[in-house]
């Protein structure tokens, strides 16, 4: 069982060692494994005026500095194109254990393949025009991977909305052998529905991740942030590092009842 969090994108080392802190003490306590996750550069955003983020330089230089200061820590970060994946491989290697594949990206090959022949895990999040069953061509793409993760962050549905379909999480969980995660911050974004820029409802998070455990998800992504409201993106659909620890907490309860049941 593992937990990926962090903020939406790194915004100094201070506030991203705080997440980080906190959310390794809440994922250790309750049994799951952690990874802290944070942008360089937000490259899909919605309006050209939207903030990017601090750059992979400056980025990668306060992730080295996390990994002294934890102990263990684990960090994943996006890639958006070749070159950005062998930068990180050839100069920052030991700053990142994951490398995630944004979205609508995911049926690029050859970022796909890159990624993969870094040796790193490499988490591919599902494309909301992607159906379940469409994964195989995604992962048709990973031979020779250390280690391959889905992650289903919602599916689009009309305008500016995403729902959750918990049939095609369900597929995805009888039908591949890699490990599915569930991005439950995402999954209520409402994407471009503000004019330009993306809203959200942090407030059906919590639902969303205890239906998911019951479900049998084991692996959930979200995005955390002290003060969401004031994030420079992604604000609506992250939660309040605050609340972070009931939602952990609910998954762990879920999947102790679930288990007790087997027994």
């Amino acid at each position: 069982m593992r937990i990926i969090a962090g903020p939406c994108q790194h915004e100094s080392l201070e506030q991203s060692l705080e997440i980080a802190l906190e959310c390794k003490r809440v994922c250790e306590h309750y049994g799951f494994e952690y990874f802290f996750k944070a942008s360089y550069d937000k490259a899909n955003r919605t309006s050209v005026k939207g903030i990017r983020g601090q750059g992979m330089n400056a980025t990668m230089t306060d992730f080295h500095q996390m990994k002294q200061e934890i102990p263990g820590i684990k960090i994943l970060t996006d890639v958006h194109d070749i070159t950005q994946v062998k930068e990180i491989n050839d100069w920052y290697s030991e700053c990142v254990d994951v490398l995630q594949i944004p979205a609508f990206l995911c049926r690029q090959t050859d970022l796909i393949r890159a990624a993969v022949n870094t040796g790193k895990i490499v988490n591919i999040k599902k494309g909301q025009f992607l159906a379940p069953w469409d994964v195989e061509g995604i992962l048709s793409k990973v031979q020779g991977a250390s280690e391959v993760w889905i992650t289903e962050r919602g599916t689009s549905f009309g305008y500016n909305t995403l729902v959750t379909d918990y049939t095609g999480l369900q597929y995805m969980l009888d039908n591949y052998t890699v490990p599915i995660v569930h991005d439950i911050t995402h999954s209520v974004q409402k994407p471009g529905g503000l004019g330009g820029s993306s809203g959200g409802n942090r407030e059906y998070v919590p639902g969303l991740a205890r239906a998911s455990s019951a479900l049998g998800i084991t692996n959930f992504f979200l995005e955390v942030h002290q003060d969401p409201d004031k994030a420079p993106s992604d604000g609506p659909n992250m939660v309040k590092l605050s609340d972070f620890e009931k939602i952990i907490k609910d998954i762990a309860i879920i999947h102790g009842a679930l288990a007790s049941a087997k027994d």
